[in-house]
């Protein structure tokens, strides 16, 4: 067995990246929504449960980020509070209403979802209000995953037919992509890189056509740059009445 099998991982990442950089009507689709949502003065929401938390909190309050984004953390379906509780939360039905509460969307804004699996009823619950607000839904999702298995919500839907588009990782089926001989599952999950990798994408397309139809959108800065705190604590100043946890 060979020990440098972190090559095959290298090179799992690069063939699924190279995949769904080819999606490009739905990154344009997807860059384009968000950027009405900035000129219109709306709000790029986001949510996430378990790892793909990691992908609502990738484009918050990140350098090179809009600064008009709200995530939607909910500690018991992320993992630092309780790992497998968190599995047990995000199947109940009913309990994304109570996530909303808060949160007022509406027609000008977007709500992007990350699953990987996309059968769980929080994320798919979520999606459905959203859409009930008139705001569009991008879904980033492992289609190849999700088709192989049941929707754990009453309606027998999955999040990938409650989007206005979806995005797919092109995952492995459970994630992992990389098998050792003599394990008995797979290692080295793709769904994070990609995943974040495809938002960064959109991202960069919306920033672009907002600077092309006049519109500077705000953007934070490197807190970590000489130049970049101070202009970050205008904007965290202008916002944080409106994103609390800024």
């Amino acid at each position: 067995m060979s020990i440098e099998l972190y090559k095959r991982y290298r090179e799992a990442v690069f063939e699924k990246l190279q995949r769904a950089f080819r999606q490009e009507k739905e990154i344009c689709i997807a860059a384009k929504w968000i950027a009405n949502t900035i000129t219109n003065q709306g709000w790029i929401y986001t949510s996430g449960t378990g790892h793909s938390h990691m992908l609502s909190e990738e484009i918050f309050y990140r350098a090179g980020g809009f600064a008009r984004v709200i995530p939607i953390l909910d500690p018991d379906l992320m993992l630092h509070k309780d790992a497998s509780g968190s599995t047990e939360v995000e199947r109940r039905e009913g309990y994304a209403k109570k996530l909303f509460k808060p949160y007022n969307l509406s027609s000008k804004d977007v709500f992007i979802i990350s699953s990987n699996s996309g059968r769980n009823a929080v994320s798919i619950e979520m999606a459905q209000l959203a859409q009930e607000k008139g705001a569009k839904v991008i879904v980033i999702t492992n289609y190849n995953h999700t088709k192989q298995v049941e929707s754990r919500h009453s309606s027998g839907l999955k999040l990938f037919q409650v989007s206005d588009i979806f995005l797919d990782t092109f995952g492995e089926i459970g994630d992992a992509a990389i098998e050792i001989e003599g394990l008995r599952t797979k290692v080295g999950a793709t769904s994070t890189v990609v995943g974040a990798a495809l938002l960064n994408a959109i991202m960069v397309e919306a920033a672009a056509i907002c600077m092309k139809n006049g519109i500077e959108p705000e953007v934070f800065n490197s807190s970590n740059s000489d130049e970049g705190e101070q202009y970050n604590e205008a904007l965290i100043k202008k916002y944080k009445s409106e994103v609390k946890i800024l």
